[in-house]
């Protein structure tokens, strides 16, 4: 077998394998069908296991793996824990070195394992990293979920390098330099295990959409870096469970903002930047009413009434996080307002465009 020139012995004994590629499934037997050929043919690493978690499908998933994927180990769950919950409970079950997060909508290419795997042998400080994603659907761009190295803005705003909002950039191997990112994209990540269990995984509160980059957040607070290995490179569909403009996603993405940046801002920006970010959200809110989406406008104003219901959970976690954190500021954010420059820009602006170093 083709170990794609990653020591497949650098592994402590105390892992029954080095690493485990977990595809997190609900309802999705057609993504299966589709996507899981890719990673079957192209998961050519040594000690490392294909694993479907399933979250309590309603379909026919767990039969048809059982029935054309005998290889591929199942780990079924008694109900739909959403990304967060259903990543941590399945995760729990597995014993490898690294944990490979790996949406269902993703093809992956040729050796696309072994420039994840070595970035994290040789960088003992990097925690994580993700390949360079991009579009299954329009091959040339990047996609949304990741890009080339996903960061935020002083708001919270995410953005990365190839996508800022929602423009996409034409992949001509611009960012194909590994850099450190503020973020890794959940549809396609490498972490170490000890480090995800000892922060405990991801925050269920979240449910789904933006508990990456939480995690991440607690990763630069506890001393380690990510980064992004365009060295590695994978196709996502990307919109499988929620469309953009669903209510229930603009509901997710809002709420969990706010539960993110509640829980990690340093001190001295805490009032200044949720100030600015709950102003900023009723301007939104605002739009969506001018443009009679009213399911978007409802789904802005639930997510601050649950926001500020659970405010004082919240600051019991921001304060264990802080007093934890052995870093004072936390690298790799943008100190400017990313949607302020965009708009400036005519919509069309680029990640090289921004005058700020990243990944320093």
């Amino acid at each position: 077998m083709d170990t794609g020139n990653v020591n497949s012995k650098k592994y402590s004994a105390d892992y029954e394998i080095k690493a485990a590629v977990v595809i997190l499934n609900w309802n999705g037997r057609k993504m299966l069908e589709e996507f899981l050929p890719s990673v079957m043919k192209n998961t050519t690493c040594e000690q490392t296991k294909i694993i479907v978690a399933d979250n309590d499908s309603t379909d026919d998933s767990p039969e048809f793996l059982s029935q054309n994927f005998s290889d591929v180990e199942q780990i079924v769950l008694d109900k739909n824990y959403g990304f967060a919950g259903g990543y941590n409970r399945a995760l729990k079950k597995v014993n490898a070195k690294y944990f490979v997060l790996l949406n269902s909508d993703v093809e992956v290419t040729e050796n696309w394992l072994a420039p994840l795997i070595s970035h994290l042998d040789e960088n003992d400080k990097v925690a994580a990293c993700m390949p360079k994603i991009l579009s299954y659907r329009q091959k040339t761009h990047f996609e949304h979920a990741g890009a080339a190295g996903g960061f935020i803005d002083r708001y919270g705003y995410p953005f990365c390098r190839g996508r800022i909002l929602n423009n996409l950039e034409i992949d001509e191997k611009q960012y194909d330099m590994p850099i450190d990112v503020f973020w890794t994209t959940g549809a396609c990540m490498i972490i170490r295990s000890e480090i995800y269990n000892r922060l405990k995984g991801f925050d269920e509160d979240f449910f789904a959409h933006m508990e990456e980059i939480d995690l991440c957040w607690r990763i630069q607070h506890a001393g380690y870096s990510l980064a992004c290995v365009p060295q590695s490179a994978v196709f996502h569909l990307g919109g499988g469970t929620l469309e953009a403009d669903n209510p229930k996603k603009i509901y997710l993405n809002f709420r969990n903002n706010l539960f993110m940046l509640a829980k990690n801002l340093p001190e001295r920006k805490f009032k200044r930047t949720m100030l600015a970010r709950l102003t900023l959200d009723f301007l939104s809110a605002a739009v969506f009413l001018g443009s009679l989406k009213f399911g978007g406008f409802a789904a802005v104003i639930k997510a601050h009434f649950h926001f500020y219901k659970s405010i004082r959970i919240l600051r019991k976690k921001r304060k264990e996080i802080l007093e934890l954190s052995k870093i004072s500021e936390v690298p790799n954010m943008y100190d400017k307002s990313i949607l302020l420059k965009f708009f400036k820009s005519g919509k069309k602006l680029k990640f090289s465009e921004i005058p700020y170093t990243f990944g320093k």
